[in-house]
């Protein structure tokens, strides 16, 4: 929770001051805006997933014989420093990269479409309801897009908790875990994944541009334009 206000607060300002540079409101430019945004994001990210993930296996599943090694979350970075160093941390971090670079171009992509197609203007009664179907198809698409890619960067973040290694990277990542499970190894959990997609992201962007609305709020609604325009502008 701690490292998610600090994304989000990453990715919507890298993401509005890119589109700036940029200088056009573009569906391009908001793809490379946001693609910009998930890569720097990345260095939070990783960590942060990595300790979520540690955190959820200790004593459970085949680890359930051994002893819960990590308090919190912040314990667990830590002592994985003190043995791995900045490459323990920073596991899974290529993959991860791969994963949010794409997802969050696609992420801002759809929510600039759906609000120009749904023409979210600060007066519509309808705009609340219509922000929240942006945002929440904003994140079913941006991890249909990339969510192999996450199975695998979940799998290596998990690799050596045992104290044995699995895999020796990527490629043999995706090799071992195709012969053993086939294809379906790479939707795995995707459906939960999914119905976690959308509430969350409907919330998250329905407020970020609510709340630059509101701010705005002393200029003339009819030049600020679309509601999507307000998040991009920051």
């Amino acid at each position: 929770m701690m490292g998610l206000t600090f994304i989000n607060a990453l990715v919507f300002g890298v993401q509005g001051n890119t589109i700036r540079y940029l200088g056009k409101d573009t569906p391009l430019n908001q793809f490379l805006a946001g693609s910009a945004a998930g890569a720097i994001q990345c260095v939070i990210c990783c960590p942060m997933e990595l300790a979520k993930t540690r955190m959820q296996l200790q004593g459970t599943g085949e680890y359930k014989s051994k002893s819960k090694n990590y308090k919190n979350s912040l314990d667990c970075l830590v002592k994985i420093h003190r043995k791995e160093g900045l490459k323990g941390i920073n596991r899974g971090m290529v993959t991860t990269f791969l994963r949010e670079t794409p997802s969050f171009g696609f992420y801002f992509l759809t929510y600039d479409y759906l609000t120009r197609q749904l023409s979210c203007e600060f007066s519509d009664n309808y705009i609340i309801p219509k922000l929240l179907f942006a945002g929440g198809m904003s994140g079913i698409v941006s991890w249909l897009s990339t969510y192999p890619i996450d199975v695998i960067k979940s799998r290596l973040q998990a690799d050596g908790i045992g104290g044995v290694n699995q895999y020796s990277g990527i490629m043999d990542c995706v090799k071992k875990s195709y012969e053993i499970e086939g294809l379906k190894v790479f939707t795995r959990g995707l459906t939960s994944t999914l119905l976690r997609a959308f509430p969350v992201n409907a919330a998250t962007f329905a407020t970020v541009t609510l709340f630059l609305m509101y701010m705005r709020s002393e200029n003339p609604i009819a030049e600020t334009g679309p509601a999507l325009q307000q998040p991009t502008s920051m």
